[in-house]
């Protein structure tokens, strides 16, 4: 997992704002050719400090600047009173699409039918990129090559021109290797990127040579490993080294100087490219992916390449390339990965949602909130509780993640199916903008945590148990959880709490109900744009002797019972608690399940007595630990 990128104290955005403000402020200098984010160098390697990096076409020291009237660079920029220091490395970029001949072709560089991403594609008047990834547009779903600007468009180019595959410099046969229409194309800060409606060719999504399609997107991080699939090098291996950079690139004098948004990548030490260089002419296009656990390819996006250093420049740190971030080129572009119909991924809920008399004779209510969190309810169909096989939520548009999930549970009629094929999905109710999807799990120690355990909600009908073993999979029943947690055991000991009542308990029906969530927190770290919950909370409802019970739980890194302040990655601990302390913290009102709690408060002692009262907290450590 890539290091934080921003020192004690400081808010990322603001950070990121000043890299930017510096990129206004110096990228008129003429020695300057990039600003961003990156980690300071000593003796041309990176250490742990984080800076803002300024590259320049060539080092000049003091004096020569005082000499050739070039005004000097700020040795340090604060930020909210955090000073930030800054660094210069020599450097300088060119767009990729200068190319040198080769002997003999390989199949990049031939025309291809069905069309795959990683082959020779270009403008006629140009020479030849290549084809990043398809991509689908987001009003009509018809699928587009992804590339660059300079790529399909190009000085000479306008919309509605044919794209040729392979490019002229690979195939001047131009009239015969039309395969589709420039419709849409940006150069600036969001990218050097275009697309072109697919026309007279087949299309098949997988990027040649990594066996992988792209499906997701995500955002890079200082230290991220990725790969590519370019026209000219092939498979190429990276690390990412700066992000938010700015960088100035001379795209011709009907063009001239424009400035692109992005960041940069660098050799990867343990994966050599041959004579270390990343990228060459005509790799432009190419989409950067990041890489899982193991090493290997996912289908995450992080980038679409852009450019590489300028002939001559310093090769003693290794070859660099530059790339623009790929959520910004996908929403300028107005395309999306996958086609509309897969972004749905299956049919909208008939289930019902959760029962609240699914009890024997009882009501268990849904959890009332406040009216900011009423507020921050996205809606489905009008409503802010959003409904499927046998549970319903709440999805708060600030966390992008549900604020609480209610589920029935009938132990009499589960059935044991198999999650194979199912894959984690978009909930097809709900506006994918208020959702955390797949990118913020890539290539990092995030593990997706089901709310609603899959296997509470199999049961019923065949018909309807499968239908909530695939609806379970939707992102909105699904809240990042640290793979320590996992690690810990806990992982287990929290999804049996509903298993052990069924077993220890003469449970009317064999029926359950079951409230749960994250505890959101306005200290929650923050990573990828997402506030990442360290708390989850549980009540699992149930009859016994005709008496509605309810049992609170709390899977915390707090010490409750010693009221510690917890600083950093604590072991995490699960806790019996009353139902009234978690109305506290997390804000809801539970109502009559209070009066449902038998966890009886106890009197404090001493001059305290009269004044307040002590929970019952009680540290389960295992399954004979829980008080029913």
């Amino acid at each position: 997992m890539a290091r934080k990128t921003e020192p004690r104290g400081i808010d990322p955005e603001r950070l990121k704002q000043a890299a930017r403000e510096a990129a206004d402020l110096y990228l008129d200098h003429p020695n300057v050719t990039s600003v961003g984010i990156g980690r300071k160098l000593e003796n041309g390697k990176p250490t742990g400090a984080l800076c803002i990096q300024f590259t320049v076409g060539r080092k000049v020291a003091p004096q020569g600047l005082v000499e050739e009237g070039i005004p000097p660079l700020p040795k340090s920029i604060t930020v909210d009173g955090i000073t930030i220091p800054t660094d210069v490395v020599e450097r300088r970029y060119k767009p990729s699409w200068q190319l040198v001949p080769q002997a003999v072709k390989d199949q990049r560089k031939l025309r291809h039918d069905p069309l795959v991403p990683g082959i020779s594609v270009c403008h006629p008047s140009g020479t030849a990129g290549t084809l990043g990834c398809i991509v689908y547009d987001r009003q009509e779903g018809r699928p587009h090559i992804l590339s660059n600007w300079h790529v399909l468009q190009g000085e000479q180019g306008r919309l509605g021109d044919i794209v040729v595959q392979p490019g002229p410099f690979d195939d001047n046969r131009i009239e015969s290797n039309g395969c589709g229409v420039l419709v849409r194309s940006h150069l600036g800060l969001a990218g050097d990127c275009a697309i072109a409606r697919i026309e007279g060719r087949e299309v098949d999504p997988e990027i040649l040579d990594l066996g992988v399609r792209v499906s997701r997107l995500g955002r890079p991080e200082l230290g991220d490993k990725v790969v590519k699939s370019g026209r000219t090098t092939g498979v190429t291996w990276g690390i990412v080294t700066r992000i938010e950079t700015t960088v100035k690139l001379f795209y011709g004098d009907g063009v001239g100087t424009k400035r692109i948004g992005g960041f940069e990548i660098g050799p990867d030490p343990d994966r050599q490219a041959p004579e270390n260089e990343i990228s060459k002419g005509g790799d432009s296009g190419s989409v950067w992916l990041g890489l899982d656990g193991k090493g290997d390819p996912t289908d995450v996006m992080l980038g679409l390449h852009f450019g590489g250093e300028a002939d001559g420049a310093d090769a003693s740190e290794g070859d660099f390339a530059l790339a623009c971030v790929a959520d910004a080129v996908f929403k300028k572009l107005e395309v999306e990965p996958v086609p509309p119909a897969e972004a749905q991924a299956a049919p909208a809920a008939t289930g019902g949602g959760f029962d609240p008399k699914f009890l024997a004779g009882k009501t268990v209510s849904l959890p009332a909130m406040s009216k900011a969190q009423e507020t921050d309810a996205a809606k489905a169909g009008g409503s802010p509780v959003i409904r499927h096989t046998h549970f319903s939520l709440v999805l708060s548009k600030s966390r992008r993640l549900a604020r609480w999930v209610a589920w029935n549970v009938d132990g009499g009629q589960i059935r044991m199916l198999s999650r194979s094929g199912l894959k984690f999905t978009l909930d097809p109710l709900v506006d994918a903008k208020w959702q955390t999807g797949d990118a913020l799990y890539a290539s990092n120690r995030l593990d997706r945590g089901h709310i609603a355990r899959r296997q509470d909600l199999v049961w019923g009908t065949p018909e309807e148990a499968a239908r909530a073993n695939r609806e379970s999979f939707y992102f909105t029943n699904i809240a990042p959880q640290h793979e320590a947690y996992n690690q810990s055991g806990l992982n287990g000991l929290w999804g049996l709490l509903e298993n052990a009542i069924l077993e220890e308990v003469e449970v009317e029906q064999l029926r359950v109900s079951v409230l749960g969530g994250p505890v959101f927190r306005d200290d929650d770290p923050v990573y990828r744009g997402t506030a990442i919950p360290r708390d989850f909370w549980k009540i699992v409802t149930y009859v016994e002797a005709g008496a509605l019970k309810a049992k609170a739980f709390l899977l915390t890194q707090e010490d409750l019972l010693n009221r510690l302040e917890v600083l950093g990655l604590e072991p995490f601990r699960l806790y019996q608690l009353p139902i009234a302390e978690l109305e506290s913290r997390t804000g809801l009102d539970f109502g009559d399940l209070k009066s449902a709690d038998d966890r009886a408060v106890r009197p404090a002692r001493g001059r305290r007595a009269a004044a307040e009262a002590v929970p019952r907290v009680t540290l389960i450590e295992s399954l004979s630990d829980i008080e029913l």
